[in-house]
């Protein structure tokens, strides 16, 4: 299977209907389910829709990316059936929605292919973020300006980012600023003075296929699916589907079959960590 960009997935996709998300039928009196949000989850989620929608004729599943907070914000409103967020509900948050986890992922720094580094500890990490460290060199690398990619707000990787090396926004002192993980990787294998971060699975995913990128390990932990199974790897976070309500009905359908073994061949085909049963 071909995981696919963020741009190419929403051209490929079905429309998201605007207005009238939810459940009901629409034009082609299909009924729809409509998810939004996180760009991580979205290759997963579009891939279980197809599943779904072929062990439930007349169903369709309707995946679209944008950002976890889009997510959120979307299936507050009642714009989305479900909403997608690869980080865990904040305190204001999780008193409003109902998180159903679909699988596990790590956020990891990406530089390219012929960067020598293979590991950075967490105080150079925020010594390059926060603007201290221009050069590679101050890190043990070549001769050479750093490139920093950052995440744009909005961006459960980003939270995640912030919240385990204790920054702000304001703190980061970033070159270039992307929204998914595949623009993320694009940049850095564009660049060889590059450093980023993005979602472990889409990075080895596209490592393992051919992409000019080099996962780093965190201090001695290296960074891969395996070690976020095993629990090794410190930036861990959970894959969450939302709903407003108590999901019933074919959502709670949908979301009980999202997390449930019968999808654990495709959780892993997109290189994330199937949820214990």
């Amino acid at each position: 299977m071909k995981r696919m960009s963020g741009g190419l997935l929403a051209g490929l996709l079905l429309p998201l209907l605007c207005g009238s998300c939810s459940s009901g039928n629409g034009t082609d009196g299909h009924q729809r389910i409509v998810l939004t949000g996180s760009s991580t989850i979205a290759p997963l989620a579009a891939e279980i829709g197809k599943r779904f929608e072929k062990l439930h004729p007349g169903v369709r599943i309707d995946v679209q990316a944008g950002g976890s907070s889009r997510g959120i914000a979307d299936v507050r409103q009642g714009l989305s059936d479900i909403g997608m967020a690869s980080r865990d509900l904040k305190p204001s948050e999780a008193g409003e929605l109902h998180a159903f986890p679909v699988a596990r992922d790590g956020i990891c720094m990406i530089v390219h292919r012929n960067n020598p580094l293979t590991s950075l500890r967490d105080e150079q990490v925020v010594a390059i973020y926060t603007g201290k460290v221009r050069n590679w060199k101050e890190v043990g690398g070549v001769d050479a300006p750093l490139t920093v990619v950052n995440k744009a707000e909005g961006r459960g990787t980003l939270d995640l980012f912030l919240h385990y090396f204790k920054l702000t926004s304001r703190q980061v002192r970033a070159d270039v600023i992307i929204g998914d993980n595949e623009q993320g990787i694009k940049t850095v294998a564009g660049n060889p003075n590059a450093i980023g971060y993005v979602s472990i699975g889409t990075a080895e995913y596209d490592a393992a296929h051919g992409t000019s990128i080099k996962l780093l390990a965190a201090g001695d932990v290296v960074a891969n699916i395996e070690n976020v199974r095993n629990g090794t790897f410190p930036l861990v976070r959970t894959l969450n589907l939302l709903t407003r309500e108590k999901p019933g009905g074919l959502v709670k359908t949908f979301i009980e079959f999202a997390g449930s073994a019968r999808v654990d061949d495709l959780v892993k085909a997109q290189y994330f960590v199937p949820l214990a049963k």
